[in-house]
C-alpha cells in the first residue's frame, strides 16, 4: 500500500498529515504529487471529494520550501484561483493545515466583504494567495497586487469558473504572470472551452484522470422518488423523520426555492439553514459552520453556492429539484460518501423532470432504483411520459420544458392507485 512518505514528501508535511489522521493518499494524490514535485504542469480531471486540494497543496508547499524567499509586499509566489468564496476559504485552510510547520504566509481574498483587511494582508507580504477571480482583478486594477513574481499557478474547479462567467477574467489574470511558472488546472469536466484554456496556459503537461467523466461514486446508494411537485416539501419532511438521516444536504435550482424549503423545514421543527448567492459572505459562512458542527441538521443549497462545500459526515444528499445537466448531478451526490464512508443520494422527480433523470442515467450509465416506500405515487408521471413517447415505445422521451403548462397540473393525481415503475416505461408497480 502506498503511503505519503513513499511519494517523496518532506518530514514537516508528513508530520502535519499524521496529525490530521491521513496515512494513505487518494488516487489523485498518488498520481499527482510525484509529478508536481518534479515541476511538471498538470491537467487534472477529478470529481469532487477526491482529495484535489492536498494533491496540489502538498507538492507546492514542498517546492516553495526548497527555495525559500522572503515574502514581498503585494507579490505572492503562489496563486490559487477558485470560483467561490467557500471553496477559497477551504483551500486556504488546507494550505494552513498542511503547511503549519513551514511558516508560509497566506491570505484568502474574495468579494462580498470589505477589501481593507485583504489589502493589508497583501501589503504585509504573502507567499500564498487564494482568490476568486472578480475580487483579485479588482485589486489588481487598483495596483494592490503584482503577479510578476508568481511561480506557481493553480486553477481549481475550472469548469465552474466557466459556468459562472469568469473565464475572461481568468485569462486576463493569467496574462499578467510574465515569468516562468508551474501551472496546474483542475476540472471535474472538460468542455471544449476549458480544454482550449488548458492548451493555452499549460506547457508540456501531464494529464491525469482519476475517474471517468460523469461517473458516480460506487459507495453512494442512489434512488429516485417520483412525486408531484406540490408534494415535494411533504415528502422531504417525511424523509427527515428517519433518524438515520443525520446530516442532509438538500439541493434546489434557485435561491428562492432554497429559502422556501429551509423555511418549511424550520416550521416543521427541523434545524435547517439555506446557503446561496444572495446571502452575505458572513451569513453564508455562519450557515456552513453550523452545518459542519452539526448544529444544523439540514443545509439547503443551490449548485453554485454548494460547489465549495467540503463537509465530512454528510449522510444524505437530497435533490429536491433535479439538476439541469448530468455533471451537476455527479457534483451534487459527490458530497456524501467521503473519506471511505458510504452515503445515500435521493432524487425527487416530478413530471417535468423525467427528461433530466433520463439524461443522468444515460450519462452515468446507471439505472437509478425507484423508491416508493413513502407512499407518494407517480401514475400521473407514467401517463404523461407515455404521451411524450417514452422508453416503453423504444424511443427517447423529449425533455419537457421546465415551465411547460401544457399538462393540467390539477389532474396529475398525487396519491392513490398504482405507482409507475420507471416513469417512461409502460407498466406499473404496486407501491
Amino acid at each position: 500500500m502506498t503511503t505519503f512518505s513513499d511519494l517523496g514528501l518532506i518530514e514537516p508535511l508528513l508530520r502535519a498529515l499524521t496529525a490530521e489522521g491521513y496515512s494513505t493518499p487518494t488516487p489523485i494524490q498518488t498520481q499527482a504529487i510525484p509529478m508536481l514535485l518534479k515541476g511538471r504542469d498538470m491537467l487534472g480531471i477529478a470529481q469532487t471529494g477526491t482529495g484535489k486540494t492536498a494533491a496540489f497543496a502538498l507538492p507546492l508547499l514542498q517546492r516553495m520550501n526548497e527555495n525559500r524567499i522572503k515574502a514581498a509586499p503585494r507579490c505572492p509566489r503562489a496563486l490559487i484561483l477558485t470560483p467561490t468564496r467557500e471553496l477559497a476559504v477551504q483551500i486556504g485552510e488546507g494550505f494552513g493545515t498542511y503547511g503549519k510547520h513551514l511558516g508560509f504566509k497566506r491570505a484568502v481574498i474574495f468579494g462580498g466583504v470589505g477589501q481593507n483587511p485583504q489589502v493589508q494582508a497583501l501589503n504585509s507580504g504573502l507567499d500564498i494567495l487564494v482568490a476568486t477571480p472578480g475580487r483579485l482583478l479588482d485589486l489588481m486594477n487598483q495596483r494592490h497586487v503584482n503577479l510578476q513574481h508568481v511561480e506557481f499557478l493553480v486553477l481549481d474547479e475550472a469548469d465552474r469558473m466557466l459556468d459562472m462567467g469568469f473565464i475572461r477574467d481568468v485569462r486576463t489574470i493569467v496574462a499578467k504572470i510574465s515569468g516562468p511558472r508551474q501551472t496546474l488546472l483542475f476540472s471535474a469536466t472538460m468542455p471544449e472551452a476549458i480544454m482550449g484554456l488548458a492548451k493555452s496556459i499549460l506547457k508540456d503537461y501531464e494529464r491525469i484522470e482519476v475517474t471517468p467523466q460523469s461517473t458516480t461514486v460506487e459507495r453512494i446508494a442512489q434512488r429516485v422518488m417520483f412525486v408531484a411537485r406540490e408534494d415535494k416539501r411533504k415528502l422531504l419532511s417525511r424523509l427527515l423523520e428517519d433518524k438515520t438521516v443525520t446530516r442532509a444536504l438538500v439541493f434546489t435550482r434557485t435561491k428562492h426555492a432554497a429559502n422556501r424549503v429551509a423555511e418549511h423545514l424550520i416550521k416543521a421543527g427541523v434545524v435547517a439553514d439555506a446557503i446561496h448567492g444572495n446571502k452575505s459572505q458572513n451569513a453564508r459562512q455562519r450557515s456552513l459552520d453550523a452545518f459542519k458542527s452539526g448544529k444544523a441538521r439540514v443545509l439547503v443549497a443551490t449548485d453554485i453556492a454548494a460547489r465549495g462545500i467540503d463537509v465530512d459526515g454528510i449522510s444524505h444528499v437530497i435533490n429536491f429539484e433535479m439538476p439541469g445537466d448530468p455533471e451537476s448531478y455527479v457534483h451534487r451526490i459527490g458530497r456524501t460518501a467521503r473519506a471511505g464512508t458510504s452515503g445515500a443520494a435521493i432524487s425527487f422527480c416530478d413530471a417535468d423532470e423525467v427528461g433530466d433523470l433520463r439524461a443522468i442515467e444515460r450519462t452515468t450509465r446507471q439505472t437509478i432504483d425507484v423508491d416508493t416506500t413513502h407512499g407518494f405515487h407517480a401514475a400521473h408521471i407514467a401517463t404523461r411520459s407515455a404521451r411524450q413517447g417514452g422508453h416503453g415505445g423504444g424511443g427517447d422521451a423529449p425533455r419537457t420544458p421546465r415551465n411547460n403548462n401544457s399538462g393540467n397540473r390539477n389532474n396529475r393525481g398525487g396519491r392513490g392507485g398504482k405507482s409507475g415503475g420507471r416513469p417512461w416505461e409502460n407498466r406499473s408497480r404496486a407501491a
